[in-house]
């Protein structure tokens, strides 16, 4: 037996005021208590629950938003990725998730879609701080919130970690242990978490001037945020005359291509330090443990989406930028380097 579907206009009969009233009842329009309650009662009795997919269907948008992030494989992203779709749930959206592999092509072909199918929102983490291009969808007034990497000229709400102080509290705590040389290898040129995560540790060793530590960007390398890219990067570094005796690396995949560097080399932390930026869950678990910039990586997912669910409910308060707080889990494979 097909059920029939209640509608306004049915629960504004069973109630006794007009459809517009039923309206303004559930959208938070002013209605007298009395009527608000004869509202609700109607409604309750008819079985009408009205939400957030009619609201959208009215505006001839769908009831999806697109999440854009640069590397599905990256543990960071699965968990933002679980905060964005555990927030969206709430309010009975759904997620497609897109994959642009750091990719600004396959980023826009994502964002051409998004705007095609008349997504309700769009959560990105961009490719490139300066070719990431959001403007054909805010010149649709599309909502859209940038994620961990926002793109230097979007007007849009962004939700990031503190990058800089971050990569700054990773070098310290390195100088702090004891190692003279050492090495950040970070993401792509051009991304604004590869850029933030180098000037913190940069700032880092400039306050220690006049101390051991080398100012200078010999021991500086650029890779691709991923185990090979990382993996490639610390092999440059140990073939250096003075190769560096401890290594600060932007993110957690490329960690895995300098442990396996070092492994090829006879080489082990604490001797060479290593410090990553981005917790794994095996962290705690590999010998020696790894020393790690935790990332609330959830909590940006989350808060990202409620920023966007707010712009979706028609919020017209100015673009905000809401910065997270990172924190270092020191472990033993930044214990110190072997003395002599």
């Amino acid at each position: 037996m097909r059920t029939q579907l209640v509608t306004i206009h049915d629960v504004a009969r069973a109630a006794g005021v007009s459809p517009a009233t039923v309206s303004r009842v559930f959208n938070g329009g002013k209605v007298t208590p009395a009527r608000a309650l004869s509202v609700q009662e109607a409604a309750a009795a008819l079985g009408f629950a009205p939400n957030r997919v009619a609201r959208s269907l009215r505006k001839q948008r769908s009831s999806v938003i697109a999440l854009i992030i640069p590397d599905i494989e990256n543990p960071f992203f699965t968990s933002l990725a679980r905060g964005v779709e555990d927030a969206a749930q709430r309010t009975s959206l759904s997620v497609v998730l897109c994959n642009s592999d750091e990719d600004t092509d396959k980023e826009r072909r994502y964002l051409e879609v998004a705007l095609g199918e008349q997504m309700a929102g769009v959560i990105v983490a961009a490719a490139s701080q300066d070719e990431t291009d959001l403007g054909p969808l805010t010149d649709r007034r599309v909502p859209v919130v940038a994620v961990d990497r926002r793109p230097r000229d979007a007007e849009v709400d962004a939700v990031r970690v503190d990058n800089h102080h971050g990569g700054e509290v990773a070098t310290r705590h390195l100088l702090q242990a004891g190692y003279h040389r050492i090495a950040c290898i970070t993401g792509p040129e051009g991304a604004s978490t590869s850029e933030e995560r180098l000037a913190g540790h940069r700032t880092a060793l400039r306050a220690a001037q006049g101390g051991p530590a080398a100012a200078d960007d010999t021991y500086v390398r650029h890779a691709d945020f991923r185990v090979d890219g990382g993996r490639a990067a610390m092999r440059e570094l140990l073939a250096l005359p003075e190769p560096p005796d401890a290594v600060f690396v932007a993110n957690n995949l490329m960690t895995i291509g300098v442990l396996d560097a070092l492994r090829e080399t006879g080489r082990t932390p604490p001797d060479v330090g290593v410090l990553s930026f981005g917790d794994v869950p095996w962290a705690s678990l590999v010998r020696p443990s790894l020393t790690a910039v935790e990332l609330p990586s959830y909590e940006l997912g989350r808060t990202a989406a409620d920023l966007l669910l707010q712009r979706m409910d028609g919020s017209v308060s100015p673009v905000q930028t809401v910065v997270l707080r990172t924190k270092l889990q020191v472990r033993e494979s930044t214990a110190g380097p072997a003395r002599a």
